[in-house]
This record gives structure tokens, C-alpha cells and sequence, in this order.
């Protein structure tokens, strides 16, 4: 009976070793998530922010990055020159407009 109550006493007393791969799966797991919920949906604006950018031709109302709003006049290369009053010109870089606002509703007075 003593035998007995040593073996389970050193088997209670020694502790369990983790298993190396729950490391490797959370640090999976977490890799996963920042994907899916940060870097896909960043690149995919990305690209959609591009595409816009690149479709932009005479004529189109804008918004900068500054919040000048202007009507684009000339379409360069990487550059764009927007009239913003009358006969006030801006050339600005083609990656500082935000928003096209030709389809908004016009704000009212």
C-alpha cells in the first residue's frame, strides 16, 4: 500500500509539459486574424483608392486630402490641375484626392 501511495505522490508532483504546438497554433491564429481583419481590407482600399485615381478625367469634382474642393481641368501622369475658384488653379499630386463629389447632391445655401 506505501508503493502504491509513493507512485501516485510522484505522479501528482510532477507537472505536465505543454505541447510545443499550442504555441504554434495561437501564434497562427493570431497571424490570421491580422490578415483577415487588417491587412486584406487595407490592400483591398488600396487598389480601389488606385483605380479611382487613375479614372480621373476633365470635368470631375474632387475633394484633396485638404479639404479643397476644385473641378479637375488637366490629367497628367502623377499630377493634376483642379480649378478651385473662377480663375484660381491648383496643381496638386494625383495621390492627395479623396473623394470624387460629381455625383453628390449639391449642399444647399
Amino acid at each position: 500500500m506505501l508503493n502504491l501511495l509513493q507512485t501516485t505522490a510522484e505522479v501528482i508532483a510532477e507537472p505536465a509539459q505543454p505541447s510545443p504546438w499550442n504555441f504554434y497554433i495561437m501564434i497562427g491564429l493570431c497571424i490570421a486574424v491580422l490578415y483577415f481583419f487588417m491587412w486584406r481590407p487595407e490592400s483591398k482600399r488600396r487598389k480601389e483608392m488606385a483605380k479611382f485615381r487613375d479614372g480621373l478625367k476633365k470635368g470631375d469634382k474632387i475633394v484633396t486630402a485638404g479639404g479643397i474642393y476644385g473641378t479637375v481641368k488637366e490629367v497628367k501622369e502623377t499630377t493634376l490641375l483642379i480649378e478651385v475658384d473662377g480663375d484660381v488653379t491648383l496643381r496638386i499630386d494625383k495621390n492627395m484626392v479623396v473623394a470624387d463629389t460629381s455625383s453628390a447632391p449639391a449642399a444647399k445655401k
